[in-house]
């Protein structure tokens, strides 16, 4: 049995809402990940002297997220 024009147009619709959602829940993990590694590096600094102390980087911030999101991912 067919769909009829109507049912197949809902079930088009549907799953164009549900890959938006899985897009909006990959870039709340990403942004998740990316807080929580800004967050690590922070504590890392604010524990050292002030001799071992270096800057906080984008670069490093965006490694750290890297490193969390392929760990949770595994």
């Amino acid at each position: 049995m067919a769909l009829t024009a109507e049912q197949q147009a809902e079930i088009d619709f549907n799953e164009a809402l549900r890959a938006g959602d899985r897009e909006q829940e990959a870039k709340r993990i990403k942004l998740d990940a990316l807080r929580m590694a800004k967050e690590i590096l922070v504590e890392n600094r604010r524990t050292q002297s002030a001799a071992e102390a270096t800057d906080i980087t984008a670069a490093a911030i965006q490694t750290i997220a890297d490193s969390l999101t392929t760990y949770v991912n595994s």
